[in-house]
């Protein structure tokens, strides 16, 4: 059961995070996924993988079944998302023992909910059930609004996935979020990128594959080594500092 976080209207700033690398690291999970997920679905062995780091699941669902000669019909990609989430909801006793919350994850999402005034939500290429799977795993859904998150059935431009968030967060919350109070959190140059085209705060978290210097030649505002300096993350999140 996928369920929401506590919020206000009165929220004056919106956000986003990004899970993999940003929130948690899972260690390959996805793959090990995808591969026994595409043998079920089709009856085909995985012989390549796409590259996930940012993307979305319509975009790598799509790119796994090409790189195997299958053509990705609506249907088939449908069906392959439900086998995924299935596949992890299996596994959702094990994760917290095979992966990890990075540092600081915990604090920084309580953090921003004690301070007041933001309603945190997700942007993430992970479909909405996976989403939760994922996070519950390790208590870290407690103060996220699932309902009103930008994931990755949506669309394989993650930019677009920002732009729903916005639009489901003014229809919740009945006001809308100007560009410069919402905030995407992420780890690498897709997260950077998907803020940017929208005039939003883009703040990279370098604790994944791509480091401080990368994330800031694509633009992040603001750099932080990992989320373990709750005051950083404040800062950050509220433009203070």
């Amino acid at each position: 059961m996928v369920a929401s976080a506590d919020v206000t209207s009165s929220a004056h700033r919106l956000v986003l995070w990004d899970i993999d690398q940003t929130l948690i690291d899972l260690r390959g999970a996805g793959r090990g996924w995808y591969r026994q997920v595409l043998e079920e679905v089709t009856g085909v062995s995985m012989t390549a993988m796409p590259d996930f780091f940012g993307r979305t699941e319509r975009a790598i669902t799509a790119e796994v079944l090409t790189l195997h000669g299958i053509e990705p019909t609506e249907e088939l990609i449908q069906r392959m998302w439900a086998a995924l989430t299935a596949v992890s909801e299996l596994a959702l006793p094990e994760l917290a023992k095979r992966g990890l919350a990075l540092p600081g994850a915990a604090t920084a999402l309580a953090g921003v909910a004690a301070a007041g005034g933001a309603v945190q939500s997700l942007v993430t290429g992970n479909l909405r059930e996976i989403a939760w799977h994922k996070l519950s795993a390790f208590g870290l859904h407690t103060h996220l609004d699932f309902e009103i998150g930008g994931y990755g059935n949506l669309s394989a431009h993650r930019p677009d996935l920002v732009a729903y968030a916005v639009d489901r967060a003014h229809a919740t919350l009945g006001r809308p979020f100007e560009p410069a109070s919402v905030i995407v959190v992420g780890d690498t140059p897709h997260d950077i990128d998907a803020a940017r085209e929208h005039g939003a705060i883009a703040v990279g978290v370098a604790t994944g594959r791509f480091d401080a210097a990368a994330l800031r030649e694509a633009g992040a505002q603001v750099v932080l080594r990992d989320l373990s300096d709750t005051k950083l993350v404040l800062a950050a999140v509220f433009g203070e500092g």
